[in-house]
């Protein structure tokens, strides 16, 4: 990360931290909703993921502003755009049960009973 070549990835890497210094800041609940987009100068970038939030963090736009510079940047502006991916990525979604057809469910019954029995907790003493 040495050199010019990792100044970008300095730069993302600080962007990240500070969105999450600054998105428990946010009122509620424009923290789901709008991420750090970027800091130029004395202007602060929002990304939101939809019109809606776009229009909220407008309205709480002296609240964030002060927020930010409460984490030490020198922002006077704010600037909010809608971005076409949400905010923050979705949890992944669980595969949904499979149903075993009657036909599986008596096999794995079978299989099951072929199976010696379960040994109790405790009773396998050495002498």
């Amino acid at each position: 990360m040495d050199g010019a070549s990792g100044g970008p990835l300095r730069r993302a890497l600080w962007l990240d931290g500070l969105d999450r210094r600054l998105r428990p800041l946010l009122p509620s609940p424009l923290p789901a909703h709008a991420r750090l987009g970027n800091v130029d100068g004395h202007r602060l970038v929002l990304l939101v993921d939809a019109a809606v939030w776009h229009a909220k963090v407008r309205l709480a736009g002296p609240q964030i502003l002060e927020s930010a510079r409460s984490l030490g940047l020198e922002v006077t502006e704010l600037t909010v755009r809608t971005s076409t991916r949400p905010a923050h990525a979705p949890p992944p979604a669980s595969p949904a049960p499979r149903v075993l057809s009657t036909r599986a469910q008596a096999a794995l019954r079978e299989a099951a009973a072929l199976l010696p029995p379960p040994k109790k907790a405790g009773t396998g003493r050495s002498p």
